[in-house]
């Protein structure tokens, strides 16, 4: 999947300093982490995502003081650019050394709030790929854990790290080893949603997950950047998945929802889709309905409104593209822990329905007897695809096609 976060996650780190994140933080000690009093996992499940280090990040404090939210998401740790089994943050910061984020959770947890931290992610090398077992991507992962006191993690694990069989193993056995030796670690794991509920990739991951007899407390799909059209198309997503994780581990209908969840994108996500309010509400309501484990979104640093509000018609990693006020989709994870948002006055321009097109399609049209290799373009249905690996008569943006095409956009 073409996340957002991956454009920028490379970013320079100084956005830190912006955004009042630092202003948010300067009375905490430097590198400390205030004592983790654990919140109750349904505030782990609808903890939204939030980088701490890119994407202009938001003042934590505003916005649980504006949506009575008390627990974020942050991403995302990988392992070192220059190589090493060793976290980072964004492959940049070493955690064994970092304050910066530190006193970020510090004034979370001054404020009664919590944090969980995602692991992974679509850029960047994951440490399931740079660590040589199972065991030592556990321990990396471990020293995360203890210098910020977690009581929740989240994998996610989506391209091109879960076309890895070794690396996977060494991300599922990782979260093995750690459930066992963090007796309550709230564990989710995140992976890409496709319209069948997820592709080949992830159905592999959940068999890896099955033969090394490891249970999260969710397995999470993320329905867009894959020809989603709104709230309906997610929901029946989220239903197909849920087949699929009674199929795979034998469990009825209520349980494999008791095991599911939903990571969204508000607003324009990265292949021109658009979810807006209404989608997130519908989304919600189903989420609920459904005893759903966790209802997540990507993410807080897009969580306000662009000038101009549909943004040109790009994707940023800033502001959503829709019409909102700040704070909005947040609003949403809220409700899902259980707790009545203070109200907002609605935006007062409407949100876009559709993508704006972005000119002419220039790719070769699709051809059902063509053989496309990975790195192919093609267009079809006004939009352009690009070739995952080898493939034939598989058509771009359909139901049961494994990913194969991912969708560049409208053009």
């Amino acid at each position: 999947m073409k996340r957002l976060r991956a454009l920028l996650c490379g970013a320079a780190t100084a956005a830190l300093a912006t955004a009042g994140l630092t202003a948010f933080a300067t009375d905490q000690a430097a590198g400390a982490t205030a004592d983790a009093t654990a919140l109750s996992n349904q505030w782990y499940a609808a903890a939204p995502y939030l980088m701490p280090n890119d994407n202009n990040p938001p003042n934590a404090g505003a916005i649980m003081d504006a949506t009575g939210l008390k627990a974020f998401q942050l991403a995302f740790i990988l392992a070192p650019n220059g190589g090493g089994c060793s976290p980072t943050w964004d492959g940049t910061s070493a955690v064994s050394s970092d304050t910066a984020v530190a006193s970020v959770i510090s004034g979370i947890r001054a404020k009664g709030g919590d944090v969980s931290v995602s692991i992974g992610g679509y850029g960047g090398t994951k440490l399931g790929q740079a660590c040589s077992d199972a065991a030592s991507t556990a321990a990396a992962y471990q020293q995360v854990i203890t210098k910020y006191q977690l009581k929740a993690i989240d994998f996610d694990l989506e391209e091109p790290e879960y076309e890895n069989t070794a690396a996977i193993a060494h991300e599922i056995g990782a979260a093995k080893i750690l459930q066992q030796n963090n007796p309550g670690l709230y564990v989710s794991v995140t992976t890409a949603g496709t319209a069948d509920g997820t592709g080949w990739f992830g159905k592999q991951m959940l068999l890896e997950a099955k033969a090394q007899g490891f249970t999260p407390n969710n397995f999470s799909i993320m329905p867009f950047d894959g020809g989603f059209n709104g709230a309906a198309s997610q929901t029946s997503a989220l239903t197909n998945f849920n087949s699929i994780l009674q199929s795979t581990f034998g469990w009825d209908a209520a349980t494999a929802y008791a095991h599911e969840g939903f990571s969204g994108m508000n607003g324009r996500s990265d292949t021109g889709e658009y979810f807006s309010q209404a989608d997130f509400q519908t989304v919600l309501d189903f989420a609920t309905g459904h005893h759903m484990d966790r209802f997540t979104f990507w993410s807080l640093n897009r969580d306000r409104q662009c000038t101009p509000v549909d943004n040109n018609g790009q994707t940023s990693g800033t502001c959503s593209s829709v019409a909102q006020s700040d704070w909005d989709f947040a609003k949403y994870s809220v409700k899902f822990a259980g707790v009545t948002p203070p109200t907002s006055p609605p935006p007062t321009t409407a949100p876009p329905t559709t993508a704006p097109p972005t000119g002419t399609c220039s790719a070769t049209a699709w051809s059902a007897t063509a053989v496309y290799t990975a790195g192919n373009l093609v267009s079809y249905a006004g939009h352009t695809w690009k070739a995952q690996w080898w493939t034939q008569n598989e058509t771009p943006g359909t139901t049961g096609e494994w990913g194969v095409w991912k969708d560049q956009g409208a053009c």
